[in-house]
């Protein structure tokens, strides 16, 4: 999904390279999980279960476009 794409090419060109290998893992674990879940959790539609990928989600929507 393009829109995803973006927000996860954000999330590399601001963070990635200060992440740490625990955030790395959390990133690249979010990227295993189906597009339509990530999509309700982006826009708020459905609560994350996972506290970490929560945090992530939480980080990456907070960075300005």
């Amino acid at each position: 999904m393009r829109e995803l794409d973006q927000l996860f090419e954000r999330w590399l060109a601001h963070r990635w390279e200060q992440a740490s290998d625990s955030e790395r893992a959390v990133f690249l674990r979010m990227l295993d999980c189906e597009d339509d879940r990530l999509w309700r959790w982006f826009m708020g539609y459905e609560a994350c279960p996972d506290a970490e990928l929560a945090g992530l989600i939480a980080s990456i929507r907070a960075i300005p476009a």
